[in-house]
């Protein structure tokens, strides 16, 4: 069944990037390959591991590599959930067409999630402060995110695996002069394979102050609970 799942993903994926790879670097058009991660120690306390390898095209061509993990707390069962987390961000930022500058960060954050549903729509709410060391640079952040997931079908005795759709907006606040930051907008239709496992596609446009048309990009997004 998960290779059913897989394949069938896999086929939109290559139908969507395709034309990316025609494209090539010149387009606005990227790629982000997500891995989320939980893992719950008991009913209160959880550990969350993150990467994501993020292209200016297709695959091959970096634009930033991520990694985080952190430590959660459960102020009630499942809902609220509070997280001191650490994240290590390399990037490497064009500075004319054909050079590269890397630049490092390391990152602490502290975040809130909130969870709950509206009928069959889950929605959930991510408040997140961070304290960015950016080179010999000190910069914060505050970011909003707001979820939402609605199902496509419900899961049986027979069927358990449940299609769904994904939608995200979140904001990005800078604590300098600049204080907007940047906006993510996603949409996009995922499968909750079993309790541990759930695939998602999506397209995500991201617009920063300042620049006309933003960015935009494909995301294929894993989360595993284990």
């Amino acid at each position: 069944m998960i290779n059913k799942i897989l394949k069938q993903l896999v086929t939109v994926s290559a139908m969507v990037l395709l034309p990316i790879l025609l494209v090539g670097q010149d387009s606005n058009l990227g790629n982000w390959l997500i891995y989320i991660g939980s893992k719950k120690v008991n009913d209160r306390w959880n550990i969350h591991n993150e990467v994501q390898y993020r292209n200016y095209n297709a695959i091959g061509d970096l634009e930033q590599l991520l990694l985080r993990t952190g430590v959660g707390y459960n102020l009630t069962p499942g809902n609220n959930n509070f997280l001191l987390g650490y994240g290590f961000i390399r990037s490497e930022n064009y500075v004319n067409a054909d050079d590269k500058v890397v630049v490092n960060e390391h990152r602490i954050f502290q975040q809130f999630v909130t969870k709950h549903k509206i009928s069959k729509l889950k929605v959930q709410h991510r408040y997140r402060f961070e304290q960015r060391f950016v080179e010999d640079d000190f910069r914060m952040r505050f970011r909003y995110f707001l979820a939402a997931n609605y199902p496509l079908t419900m899961p049986s005795e027979e069927k358990t695996q449940e299609w769904y759709l994904s939608a995200y907006n979140e904001v990005f606040l800078n604590s300098e002069v600049s204080v907007f930051d940047r906006n993510r907008l996603y949409g996009g239709v995922g499968c909750r394979v079993n309790k541990n496992l759930r695939l998602e596609l999506g397209y995500m446009n991201q617009f920063f102050p300042g620049e006309g048309n933003g960015r935009d990009q494909i995301n294929l997004i894993g989360f595993v609970n284990f």
